[in-house]
């Protein structure tokens, strides 16, 4: 998982913790974003991103995973509804940003269908790169990101959709069940839930996407010590419903608790994880 991804989700019903949006989004591009670096990896060399690729980027937040594919030659649009994400992307990737800038970059904070153009060529690639997989109801928003982002693709591009992988593979799991206990017996939209094995094919299913390949990554979750770990666990949004049904207080305990375990004695924070992607085609 309006697709707000304060995020590694996609939005939820009911009202935000209070946070500092703008903290939050400095912690998701400095702590958390590089977390998924091999899962960007991995889908740009199997669909050979390069300068033929005209790739719209869902959920993009502070655009590393655009930068990546810029640095490959490919033309980037990124949409996301934060505007502090999009206000770090914007200063990674627009002219001057950096010297691989390309002119034809574009960043839009709002909603895919913000980012059409008249007579604009169609996009050959669309990436949800945002893990689904552990909110209930992340998978419905999901569906309504493509529904307005797939008319924008031609014929037959590909559609790169993400997900957790099996609880029994993400060490993160155990960390993530904090937000379980502290929401129960809630069960409302927000709420963290196990990964089911076919969230990503009944995704594309309901969108009208043919689905045309998959494959698991290795992300191990790696922090300097247990204090980032919390403020870059937190800035994925997974822990919004927590701390709305306790207190930021509550959640930063029980987050430090879980993550004693996965502590290392030189204290960084070490948890292997796996996720899924699937690649699927327009119609």
């Amino acid at each position: 998982m309006t697709p707000t991804l304060v995020r590694q989700h996609l939005p939820h019903a009911g009202a935000a913790p209070r946070v500092d949006l703008r903290a939050r989004a400095r912690d998701w591009s400095e702590i958390q974003e590089r977390m998924l670096v091999p899962l960007y990896e991995a889908v740009y060399e199997r669909l050979d991103v390069g300068p033929a690729t005209r790739l719209l980027g869902l959920g993009c937040g502070s655009g590393l995973a655009l930068l990546m594919a810029a640095a490959r030659g490919a033309a980037v649009t990124g949409v996301d509804a934060s505007p502090e994400r999009v206000a770090l992307a914007r200063e990674r990737l627009l002219p001057g940003a950096s010297a691989g800038s390309r002119p034809d970059t574009r960043l839009v904070d709002g909603s895919p269908g913000d980012t059409a153009e008249p007579g604009a060529a169609a996009y050959t690639l669309v990436t949800a790169f945002e893990p689904i997989g552990c909110l209930a109801g992340d998978s419905e928003g999901l569906g309504g990101l493509l529904a307005e982002a797939t008319p924008l693709a031609e014929r037959g591009a590909a559609v790169v959709l993400a997900g957790w992988g099996p609880p029994e593979r993400c060490a993160t799991t155990s960390v993530l069940r904090v937000a379980s206990k502290l929401t129960e017996p809630l069960r409302t939209s927000g709420s963290w839930r196990p990964a089911l094995r076919d969230d990503l094919e009944d995704v594309a299913r309901r969108a009208g996407l043919r689905p045309d390949g998959s494959g698991r990554v290795a992300c191990p979750f790696g922090y300097a010590d247990v204090d980032s770990a919390v403020r870059g666990l937190k800035s994925t949004g997974l822990f919004d419903a927590a701390m709305r049904e306790t207190d930021q207080v509550q959640v930063d305990k029980e987050l430090t608790e879980a993550l004693h375990p996965h502590q290392r004695r030189d204290g960084t924070v070490w948890m292997p994880n796996v996720f899924r992607y699937l690649i699927a085609r327009t119609p």
